[in-house]
């Protein structure tokens, strides 16, 4: 067989593939735009745009509450769906596609589509994260809320604008490295972003390439492809600062004994001896890590550039907070009235994760909206459309925190900025207690706060990129206060 023979030969195959998957595919009887019946390739391309939400709830404002994003990917905005494929002891799993997230050979309570895996990790890692057990911690994360808000108020006077996407990344950097490690990361003391804090930023904005090549990023930490191996490396340093942080607290622990600092990792340590390994806890500390830094500053961020957009809103919020004593506590603000609906509609419009939360439909099938789904096919719902649902939070692209007055039934069953069921956020009271704190001090410290025009800042500086995690495109955002 001639070389011309064996291409005519592939595209014959590839051809009648196509074909098949216009005609025959599992989800060829979906709605859907025609192309999405042949290829993935326009999600692949918004997902590299950082813009696949916005696509997909394009799509679902054209075609439904279901419909066909690629050959083998359907997106589902339905209250009830989301209830069945999300709840606790359900039969979606997580797909394939949380491992790709990861660097090769990393297994956590995140990315793991193992259940037995999972209920095993979040037994060790939930309790001391519960909303309870987070009272020991308050003088901690308090403390680094308070000298974030510092170190803004000296940047204000230094520069006449305060970049608070990046004060705000620096204090959840610190928080979660003190109380997952027992130490800083003392990013807030330096204020200059380090090799870590650009690893960070970059994960996020590196997803479509892992999830898309996951073959070629593990090819690029052997053979220098520089796209590749810079994925690969960002994602071997982020995994080296886990490790570094783990065997800084052993040594702590070496040397205090029981007198060591507790920690949200106390009981993994402890369960070392009884089963769970030293790169398990890395790994678990490589996540934390992760998601404990970037989705609290990028949520803290737009809430606070939402509230000073809005001269109203923020007089409102700004004289609740106001009327607090000095050293107030979380517990005196967690039933504020108007801080809390500010904070539930940022989590809305603005959530961190606004992306397709990727499950595969068990093996049997399943049946949602009077449509057949096969099985193993991915089926996916994202915060960003059920946010969005306009039966349920009329003008939904409005920033209107009385909307939160009365909690509707509907309201709360589609609000998911910490996912749903089994795997829900981890980290969700810890986040909700900086929320709280954070919004409180700074519109203490800065009441009449406005967004900055200083340096080219302006709206497209704030426009969503969503690589999984939300992130603003211009990676900063000045406020003048």
């Amino acid at each position: 067989m001639n070389f011309t023979t064996l291409l005519s030969s592939l595209g014959a195959i590839l051809f009648l593939r196509l074909l098949y998957r216009r005609f025959c595919g599992p989800l060829a009887h979906l709605p859907g735009p025609e192309i999405s019946r042949w290829t993935g390739l326009p999600c692949i391309i918004y997902w590299f745009l950082g813009q696949k939400p916005n696509y997909v709830h394009y799509l679902h404002g054209k075609y439904g509450p279901i419909v066909r994003v690629s050959p083998e990917e359907v997106d589902i905005c339905d209250i009830d769906a989301t209830k069945e494929i999300h709840k606790t002891g359900g039969r979606f799993l997580k797909s394939a596609f949380y491992q790709t997230l990861t660097p090769p050979g990393t297994e956590n309570v995140f990315s793991t589509t193992d259940p037995a895996f999972h209920a095993a990790h979040r037994r060790l890692l939930a309790s001391p994260i519960s909303d309870s057990s987070l009272a020991a911690f308050e003088p901690v994360i308090a403390g680094k809320v308070r000298l974030a808000v510092s170190r803004m108020a000296e940047e204000m006077r230094s520069h006449g604008s305060m970049d608070i996407f990046k004060w705000w990344l620096f204090m959840a950097t610190d928080v979660i490295g003190e109380l997952s490690f027992g130490e800083s990361f003392r990013m807030l003391e330096s204020g200059k972003k380090n090799q870590y804090i650009l690893d960070l930023e970059r994960t996020s904005s590196l997803a479509p390439v892992r999830t898309t090549f996951p073959s070629l990023v593990r090819l690029g930490s052997i053979v220098p492809l520089p796209l590749f191996q810079s994925v690969a490396d960002a994602g071997k340093r982020i995994r080296g600062y886990a490790q570094q942080s783990v065997d800084r607290y052993n040594l702590l622990k070496e040397e205090s004994g029981s007198g060591a600092k507790p920690t949200l990792f106390t009981k993994l340590y402890n369960a070392g001896r009884e089963g769970l390994s030293n790169t398990e806890i890395r790994d678990e500390a490589q996540a934390y890590i992760v998601a404990g830094s970037d989705t609290t500053a990028v949520s803290l961020t737009y809430l606070v550039y939402a509230v000073c957009r809005d001269e109203s809103i923020r007089r409102r919020l700004a004289d609740e907070v106001n009327s607090l004593p000095e050293a107030f506590t979380d517990r005196m603000i967690r039933n504020l009235p108007y801080l809390n609906r500010v904070i539930n509609e940022a989590l809305r419009l603005h959530t961190a994760v606004p992306s397709g939360l990727p499950r595969s439909v068990p093996s049997e099938g399943a049946d949602f909206l009077g449509f057949r789904l096969p099985g193993r096919v991915t089926v996916t719902t994202q915060a960003y459309s059920l946010h969005r649902m306009e039966s349920i939070f009329p003008e939904p692209e409005r920033f209107n925190p009385d909307r939160w007055e009365t909690i509707t039934k509907a309201m709360s069953e589609a609000f998911m900025p910490f996912g749903k069921g089994s795997r829900v956020c981890l980290g969700m009271h810890l986040a909700r207690m900086e929320l709280r704190l954070a919004t409180a001090l700074f519109f203490r410290a800065f009441p009449r706060a406005k967004v900055s025009t200083k340096e080219g800042m302006n709206d497209e500086d704030m426009r969503m990129k969503s690589y999984f995690l939300m992130t603003p495109s211009g990676h900063r955002c000045l406020i003048e206060a």
